[in-house]
C-alpha cells in the first residue's frame, strides 16, 4: 500500500492518495477497509476510488459525486489494470466547486508518478 499524504490544499480542503495491487470487488472493499484502520482516514469526509477489474471498471464517490469516475477515466487513459487508487478529502469549509475535480485529477497524476506507473 502506497500512501501519499497532505499532496494538496485548498480553501480548508486537504487531499491525500493512496494505492496499490487490487483485483476484485472484494479486494477493493477490504483496501478501503485497511486504509481506514489509521484513525486520520476513517475521520476523512471522502474516500472516493477507481479500479480496472479484468472483470471491468469499479468506483466508489463516498459522497463526493463523480471522484470516482474521474479516476477511472484516469486508470483507462493510462492503461492502469489490477490497481486500486484512492483519493480521500477532508473537507475545509468552503465549497470547490468544478476546482475539486482537478484536486482529483492532480492527485491521481501524483500518484501514478511516485509509484512509477506512469512515466
Amino acid at each position: 500500500m502506497h500512501v501519499f499524504e497532505n499532496i494538496i490544499s485548498d480553501r480548508g480542503s486537504k487531499y491525500a492518495v493512496s494505492g496499490g495491487p487490487c483485483a476484485s470487488e472484494a479486494e477493493a472493499k477490504g483496501f478501503l477497509k485497511e486504509l481506514q484502520r489509521r484513525k486520520k482516514f476513517a475521520k476523512a469526509t471522502h474516500n472516493s476510488w477507481g479500479l480496472l477489474t479484468a472483470d471491468g471498471p469499479l468506483k466508489g464517490d463516498d459522497g463526493e459525486s463523480g471522484a470516482g469516475m474521474v479516476i477511472l477515466r484516469m486508470l483507462e487513459r493510462d492503461a492502469v489494470e489490477g490497481h486500486i487508487i484512492v483519493v480521500t478529502r477532508w473537507y475545509g469549509g468552503k465549497h470547490l466547486g468544478g476546482d475539486r475535480f482537478r484536486h482529483v485529477q492532480e492527485a491521481v497524476r501524483i500518484y501514478l508518478s511516485r509509484t512509477g506507473l506512469t512515466p
